[in-house]
């Protein structure tokens, strides 16, 4: 079984170029992110039109998630267990309050409820449970999208060892855009990033942390090589400069990791007109 993933940065003006990737590629199960579409703008037709079935979770023109699957497609979830909501920060004035005191925090009844947003979906293809993944972008260090990030990947961490201790032998592919660079190799260079997300040392150990609960990243095990980037900024030509980021990658239950015998980057796909700037990640699998 041949298993991609991929962030298509717009799954409605990349449906054909997708479409052409999987027929290319001979490529069976897809898990896409940033398809930035509701349910009911997904281009379903074009895929099934190719003989795949398609689960999507999407709320807005923001995330949106999908497996798309010609070796069939079960037990579809939408979010894993616990996932965390993203609730912006209320504002704290800063200048002096109506009675010449230091401003108030909001009472803790005024914040905004977490809103649960479409960053995973998980379903069961060819007897591998394939999970597409959009980690939280982070923004800043002193955003709360970062504390939102962190708190999404302990979470995703700590959902991911109960389904290794339920069943050791399950094979379980946590696939996606992790907007992590675990190495330092993984951005072209580290200056632009000093003191920036991504590269920080809690991303890191977050990432890390699903070595520690059983999972096998494989595509680092397949390629190791040093600047082997999956994005570029479409800013900047940052593409031709080979200015790029390692960004998405693909941990796999120690049963999976197994049938892993190779991994490619597909550099191609980031040429030509109407590219997403990010690349495939292709895991080829043996036996069942």
């Amino acid at each position: 079984m041949r298993l991609a993933t991929w962030n298509v940065n717009s799954v409605r003006a990349r449906a054909d170029r997708v479409v052409a990737f999987l027929e290319r590629s001979g490529t069976d199960v897809l898990a896409i992110q940033e398809t930035k579409c509701r349910d009911d703008q997904f281009p379903y037709l074009a895929f099934e039109a190719a003989g795949y079935e398609v689960a999507h979770v999407g709320f807005s023109q923001w995330n949106g998630v999908a497996v798309i699957s010609r070796v069939g497609i079960d037990d579809v979830e939408l979010a894993f267990a616990g996932q965390p909501g993203f609730a912006k920060a209320p504002a704290v004035a800063s200048g002096p309050g109506v009675d010449g005191g230091a401003g108030q925090a909001p009472a803790a009844e005024d914040a905004p409820d977490p809103v649960h947003e479409a960053r995973a979906l998980g379903a069961t293809c060819g007897g591998v449970r394939v999970w597409s993944l959009y980690v939280p972008n982070g923004r800043a260090l002193d955003d709360p999208h970062y504390t939102y990030k962190l708190a999404w990947l302990d979470a995703l961490r700590a959902q991911a060892t109960r389904w290794l201790g339920e069943d050791p032998a399950a094979q379980v592919a946590l696939v996606g855009d992790w907007n992590v660079a675990p190495l330092d190799t993984d951005v072209w260079d580290m200056a632009p990033f000093d003191g920036a997300t991504h590269v920080s040392a809690p991303e890191r150990a977050a990432f890390a942390a699903f070595a520690d609960a059983g999972y096998r990243e494989v595509s680092r095990e397949h390629l190791p090589a040093e600047h082997t980037y999956t994005f570029w900024d479409y800013k900047q030509l940052a593409f031709p400069k080979n200015k790029g980021m390692r960004i998405d990658f693909a941990w796999a239950s120690p049963a999976l990791a197994e049938r892993v015998t190779g991994v490619t980057i597909d550099r191609e796909e980031r040429k030509g007109k109407g590219a997403s700037d990010h690349v495939p990640v292709i895991l080829d699998l043996d036996g069942d």
